[in-house]
Formats: structure tokens, C-alpha cells, sequence
């Protein structure tokens, strides 16, 4: 520090540096030069043979390989290569110890994001829990190199600008030689410059990609946990894409940008008014400090909410986001209503509230001006301090040491040097005055920045804490080789989004205690076929939540046991949906999900054993129709209904569960592929022995079913019946197919049925009573 109060030359000099400023220079550029041919010689991880198509099938089928250290790596076809990337999954453990960090938020503090210390709280969790888990990261390298070439900036800026008072002094010396000297240092030093705020801001950019990887890593390895955690099933979030998506992009390019924005005016402030000091002396060093305090007073009781304006941006961006995805997925169900109209004026509502608030939220409560006034007014106070302000007070400044300072009456030396000293005063000080103006702008520019941050800050908390507060339901226990309900009331689960404060009383009675089903208790070994059936809306689907771990039992001594898993690693409780889920991938994917293409390696089946499945299933066409098994389409669209549906119990065949669910299966749809069905026709027989064959394997693969139907011809494949009542009390019965009692009710349906088909004689006498009526019209 001492080094920059004396005259620059004479140091430069003294180092015999000055003499020499070319040869230093050429240096410098070959020392560089090396240094970047080293870098490009390094080895790659990608390979150096351009892989033919087949292989980059291969690769997209394949997607990762594991490692003996249990890691994954990606292959990625790039640029007419496979790069390989080595990704590392977080461990639970690590989730457990990151959960008690990260507390659920109050309705306020969602709402109203702010410079608080609830902010530092939620700042910190992420940082030192996710963002910088360790020093010895690869972001903390990066952070240490970028603070390294923000200080050498600092450094420089003092350097230049005292050689900037050095060239003018000679200028109006007329010192042609030290003109020429100070000259070439002046291009010797435009190298390091130059070349730091190219790496600045390469570093910056590259920690921005750094923590966006490394955040987007640990969010979906803790929102796509499996069984029984499910957090991308219970984590009740409204627009979770928007918060896995932009906000972590959003919020990693924010504190990137914001730390530079800080660290380096810091710097420069502490710098600059540290060499200003030595110049301005006392009277000028509190003018400075005023001239801060004055800024910053001005700056911040003018600033409107910015924190509040990233937070519910964000929120209405996700919105319309989801609107537009909504319409992108369900646009053949939009088109058969014709609904495009209607669509449209939804999200157009949508993005009007976006924009409305994006308007509004600079329209400050207490004042009755427009949002343009109040806009015109913030920016106009913003660059009139920050510019003109700030410039006004450096030439005040400036003028205290050579107008007001003892140094200046005192002054005896001849007029020609002291004209040339006060020339290189004047320029030095104005230049690190200009530099400081800068500093102390950018400063006031990051305090919207640190608004903005706190808001995406909010949002990440937000989703972090959800996740991590998203527990598997309890009561749930293993059992051998059963499934074995007790004492189990059936009820919607509470959004955990949702704030029981905000909730009514009777919305709260409503759902605790009014049971879909009420004490519902029955045992299913292996070999007990159960059909479970009732009217629309009684809760059958939600019987099979809970079958399949999806739902917690309900009530005081209710408990759930499901089976364990195969030996052979088979699954041992299986769903099929009532819309089935065709994933991104090829055709083979289709069959297998969930099993990654290494699973299914790893399985020892084959393309024969895939054919075997999809003839059992009549889908044996789908590979010659569509191209192969490694063919890559988007299937929800290429597929028909029945095919879908015919593919769901497909992956049933593949995986050999202990138990299969099949949630309300169209069977007249399964059966008759690529074609358009009616809804009648959903409910017409088929012929049995297609019907039973289906049946009848399920059965030889020891898979045991429980299907949800309202079919009555499906009755016969099972040997237990399970009837939800639906009335207020949530009854229900559970009948052995075969027994007495099974056959009183099938003897209840028959008579209510042939009660109906008594009354077909009078209905065809009405319908022609009608024709004749509507033929006497048309005559008349």
C-alpha cells in the first residue's frame, strides 16, 4: 500500500522494470500463450472417434453406465461425440442432516421477502447446506480465483490512475523521454488488464453454470426420491417446474453476478479512499464519508419493493408458464371441445396479471401518482444521485487539496513544478475519483440486486423446505406375503402447501372426519383375487393410494401392511392408472418402466422375451409398425388409447409384482387397437376367451390381481368382492365370490335388471307414439 503513495516511476525505476517494458511484455503474452496451449493439450473425457449412428443409439438407449463406487455417467452425444459425465446421486444421509436447516416458512415471510434476518437465515442454509457444502468444492476454487482477479482488478484501476497523473505532469513538463516511458508502461499494463476482466467475467459465468448444476442436481435428487419418500408426489407445491427450473437458473445467475457487484466496489471503495485520504486530507476524507451516508439514505427511501417483485413474479411466471404447458399436453382434448377461444382468454388473463404486477409494483401506497410518474420519478432520482451527484461531489473533492490545503500556501517550490504537480494531483484524484463514483454506483445498484435476491431467495427456501418436510406416510408396515388392511379410514390427504390457519373450521371437520371409507379391514394373501366395486366417486381409487403406499391410513389404531419385495428383485406392489404413462424414450422404455435400459441388462431378458410380453398383450405389431425397439417418438401422441392401456399391463408381465392394482381398465378399448370407441362401448362385453387368457397369465406369472371395476363380468376372475357403499357413513362389504352371499347380490342385480326389461314394451310404444306425432307434423 505504501507503494502506491510514492511516485510510480521512481519505484518502476528502482526495480529496472521501466527500461525494459517490451521485453516484459513479450513475456508475458508467451507465458499466456503456453499457458492456454497447455490448457487445450489437456486429455478429454470425451472420445476422440466420431461415433457412427448406430452407436449413438446405443448411447440414448443406454444414457448412463454405472461405476464400481456405485456412481453414474452420463453419456451424452455432443458435437458428433460422447462426452461422459460422472454424476454422483446425494445420499439420504445427506438429506437427513440438510432437513433440520431448513424450517417451513411463516405465510408472512413467503409473502413479503425483505433485508432481514430471515433472509440471512434462509441465504445461509442454501449456501453452506447445497450451494458450498465444503471448501473443497470446485464453486469455493472458483470464488477464490474470482476474489484473486477482483482484487488484481483494484490493483490495476490504483496503478492506472496514478500513471495517468504521471503523464499528464509530463505532458505539461514537456517531458518528452518520461512521456514516452510512462507510454509504453501504459500498453505493458493494458495486458494484465485486459486479460483480468476477460477471466472476471468467464468466472462469474462459469460459477453461475457451477451452482445452477449443483443446485438442480440436489433439488431433483430430493424431489424424484423413490418409495416410500415420493416428494415429487406430497411436496403440494403449485408450479414446482417454475421452481426447479427458473428460479434455480434465476436465483444461481443472481448471487454470481451480485458477488462481484459487491466485492469489487468494496474494494475499490476501501482502495480508493485509502489513496483519496492521503490527497484530501481531513476536511476531504469527511466530505466523502457525508457524501456516502447522503447516497445511501437518499437511495434507499426511494426504492420501491424490489424483493416482493422478484418473489410474486416468479410465482405469476410459473403460472403462465403451467398454462401453456397445460395446453401443449391436453391439446387433442382442447381440440375435440373446440376449446381454443376459451384457452386463450385464460392465459391471457394470466399473463395480464403478470403484467399488471410487473406495472404495479413500483406504485408506492402513500402517493396518488400514476406507475409511469412514480417509475420516472424512482429512475430519475436513481441516475441524478448516482451519476451527477457523485460527479459533482469528486470535483469538490478535488478542489480541497489544491484550493484550501496548507500545502498549497505553504507551496515555495518554482511555478512550473507546482503547475505540474498540481496537474498530476488533479488527474489522479479525478481519475480515482471517477473509479470511486463507479464503485459507489454499483454499490447502490446492488441494493436492488440484494432485493431481487432476497425474493428468489423466498422461493428456493421454499421449495428446499417443502421437499425436505415432505415425509412418507406412517402406519405403513412390511408384511410377508400379504396385504393387510386394519381399522383404516379412507380420507383425503391435506395439501401440504396449504396453511390450516387459512382454512375454516368446517373445511377442517369436513375432511377429518368424514371418512370415504370408514373402518376398512380385510387380509389378501397371494392367490386372492380381489375386485373392488361401487359407484362413481365412493372412493375406490383412493382405496388402491392407499394399497399402494401412496395415501397414510387414517384413524386411531388403523395400520397397513404391504409385502416385501421378490428375491429376484420383482416389485411387490404394482399400479396401472386409470390414464397411463407413456415416458420419453423408445419403444423398449415403454415396456420396461420403470427399469432403465441397464436394469433391463442387468434383468437377463431379451428382445424375444420383450415379444413374448407384447403377444400376450396383442401388441406384437408395435416394433415393425414403428421402426424397432430402440425408436425414439413421442409415444403418448403416437399410441391410441387401447394401446396405452394394453402397454400398462404390458410393464405388468415384465416386472412379475407379487400384487397388480388395475385402476378402471376399458377392456373393450383393450382389445381393439387404433380405433375410435364410444363410451357406451366401454362397458359391452368382449369375447371371454381373450378376456381370460389375459386373466389366466397374469395368474401363471403368480401376479395376484385387484381391479377396480364396475363391471360385473370381471367377477369371475376373482375370488374375493369388495363393495364400497358410498353413503355418509363410509360402508362397505367384502363378499367371497361364490358364497351365498355373493350370489344375493348378483340375484338383486339380475331382478333389477329384468325390472328394466319389462318396461322395454312400453318405451317402444312411446317411441312410436312420437314418430307418429313428428310424421303428422312434417305433412302439416
Amino acid at each position: 500500500m505504501a507503494t502506491f503513495s510514492k511516485p510510480l516511476l521512481v519505484a518502476l525505476k528502482r526495480r529496472n522494470l521501466f527500461g525494459r517494458p517490451l521485453l516484459v511484455a513479450i513475456a508475458i503474452v508467451l507465458l499466456l500463450r503456453s499457458r492456454l496451449a497447455s490448457l487445450a493439450q489437456k486429455p478429454s473425457t470425451r472420445s476422440t472417434e466420431q461415433p457412427s449412428p448406430g452407436e449413438i443409439d446405443d448411447v440414448l438407449q443406454k444414457v448412463y453406465e454405472t461405476e464400481e463406487d456405485e456412481s453414474r455417467t452420463l453419456l451424452v452425444p455432443y458435437r458428433d461425440r460422447i462426452a461422459r459425465v460422472k454424476i454422483k446421486e446425494t445420499l439420504p444421509s445427506k438429506f437427513k442432516l440438510d432437513a433440520p436447516f431448513f424450517p417451513p416458512l411463516s405465510t408472512s415471510a413467503k409473502s413479503k421477502p425483505n433485508i432481514d434476518t430471515a433472509f440471512l437465515i434462509q441465504l445461509r442454509a442454501i449456501i453452506f447446506r447445497v450451494a458450498f457444502p465444503s471448501l473443497w468444492t470446485k464453486e469455493s476454487s472458483i470464488v477464490a480465483l474470482h476474489s484473486l482477479f477482483l482484487v488484481l482488478r483494484t490493483v490495476l484501476s490504483v496503478i492506472v490512475a496514478r500513471l495517468d497523473g504521471r503523464l499528464a505532469r509530463h505532458l505539461v513538463s514537456a517531458d518528452g523521454k518520461g512521456f514516452l516511458k510512462g507510454l509504453g508502461l501504459w500498453f505493458l499494463l493494458a495486458i494484465p488488464s485486459t486479460l483480468t476482466n476477460s477471466l472476471i467475467r468467464h468466472l462469474q459465468s462459469k460459477l453461475s453454470l457451477n451452482l445452477r448444476t449443483r443446485l438442480t442436481r440436489y433439488t431433483q435428487d430430493l424431489y424424484l426420491s423413490s418409495a416410500p419418500d415420493l416428494r415429487f408426489y406430497r411436496s403440494g407445491l403449485e408450479g414446482v417446474d417454475q421452481y426447479l427450473t427458473a428460479d434455480i437458473e434465476a436465483w444461481s445467475e443472481s448471487i454470481s453476478v451480485l458477488y462481484g457487484n459487491i466485492i469489487k466496489p468494496s474494494l475499490d471503495l476501501i482502495l480508493f479512499t485509502s489513496q483519496l485520504s492521503r490527497s484530501l486530507g481531513l476536511r476531504g476524507t469527511i466530505l466523502l464519508f457525508a457524501n456516502y451516508y447522503a447516497t445511501v439514505a437518499i437511495l434507499r427511501a426511494v426504492t420501491p419493493a424490489f424483493g416482493r417483485l422478484a418473489s410474486v413474479e416468479a410465482k405469476l411466471e410459473g403460472e403462465y408458464r403451467a398454462g401453456m404447458g397445460r395446453v401443449g399436453r391436453e391439446a387433442e382434448e382442447i381440440a375435440f371441445y373446440d376449446g381454443g377461444a376459451r384457452e386463450k382468454s385464460i392465459l391471457t388473463r394470466a399473463y395480464s396479471r403478470l403484467i399488471k404486477h410487473v406495472n404495479s409494483i413500483y406504485k408506492h401506497p402513500s402517493t396518488h401518482l400514476n406507475v409511469a410518474q412514480i417509475r420516472i420519478a424512482y429512475e430519475w432520482t436513481e441516475d441524478y444521485v448516482i451519476k451527477y451527484l457523485w460527479s459533482a461531489a469528486g470535483y469538490c473533492l478535488i478542489a480541497v487539496p489544491l484550493l484550501y490545503t496548507r500545502k498549497k500556501r505553504s507551496e515555495d517550490m518554482r511555478p512550473d513544478n507546482a503547475i505540474a504537480n498540481r496537474t498530476e494531483s488533479y488527474v489522479s484524484n479525478r481519475r480515482l475519483l471517477l473509479s470511486l463514483a463507479d464503485a459507489g454506483g454499483r454499490l447502490m445498484y446492488a441494493y436492488k440486486d440484494i432485493l431481487e435476491l432476497a425474493g428468489l431467495t423466498t422461493r428456493l427456501y421454499t421449495l428446499l423446505s417443502a421437499l425436505h418436510h415432505s415425509t412418507p406416510p406412517s402406519g405403513v408396515a412390511e408384511a410377508a406375503d400379504q396385504i393387510q388392511l386394519t381399522h383404516v379410514d379412507v380420507i383425503v390427504p391435506r395439501n401440504p402447501s396449504e396453511n390450516l390457519a387459512d382454512i375454516d373450521s368446517k373445511t377442517r371437520d369436513a375432511r377429518n372426519y368424514l371418512p370415504l371409507v370408514k373402518d376398512l379391514s380385510f387380509t389378501l394373501r397371494e392367490g386372492d383375487h380381489l375386485m373392488i366395486t361401487g359407484s362413481n366417486g365412493v372412493g375406490k381409487t383412493a382405496v388402491a393410494r392407499i394399497l399402494a403406499g401412496l395415501w397414510a391410513p387414517q384413524g386411531d389404531t388403523a395400520e397397513v401392511r404391504l409385502p416385501s419385495k421378490r428375491s429376484d428383485a420383482g416389485q411387490a406392489v404394482f399400479v396401472v392408472p386409470q390414464r397411463p404413462y407413456m415416458v420419453t424414450g423408445s419403444l423398449l422404455d415403454q415396456v420396461i418402466y420403470p427399469h432403465s435400459y441397464p436394469e433391463y441388462l442387468k434383468s437377463g431378458k431379451t428382445e424375444n422375451d420383450m415379444m413374448e410380453i407384447l403377444e400376450k398383450v396383442f401388441l406384437a405389431y408395435l416394433p415393425e409398425r414403428e421402426g424397432g425397439w430402440k425408436t425414439r417418438k413421442e409415444w403418448r401422441d403416437v399410441l391410441s388409447g387401447g394401446e396405452k392401456q394394453r402397454m400398462a399391463m404390458a410393464r405388468v408381465f415384465y416386472h412379475r409384482p407379487r400384487f397388480a392394482i388395475l385402476d378402471g381398465l376399458c377392456w373393450s378399448n383393450f382389445f381393439k387397437p387404433r380405433t375410435l370407441i364410444p363410451f357406451a362401448e366401454c362397458t359391452s362385453a368382449v369375447s371371454s376367451d381373450v378376456e381370460g387368457r389375459m386373466y389366466e397369465h397374469a395368474k401363471a406369472l403368480g401376479i395376484t390381481l385387484v381391479t377396480i371395476s364396475l363391471r360385473p363380468s370381471l367377477m369371475k376372475y376373482h375370488t374375493h368382492l369388495l363393495t364400497l357403499k358410498g353413503d355418509s357413513s363410509g360402508g362397505w362389504t367384502l363378499a367371497q365370490v361364490g358364497t351365498a352371499e355373493e350370489r344375493m347380490g348378483i340375484d338383486r342385480e339380475i331382478s333389477t335388471l329384468e325390472s328394466k326389461l319389462a318396461d322395454v314394451e312400453k318405451w317402444e310404444r312411446r317411441v312410436k307414439e312420437l314418430d307418429v306425432l313428428l310424421s303428422t307434423q312434417e305433412l302439416v
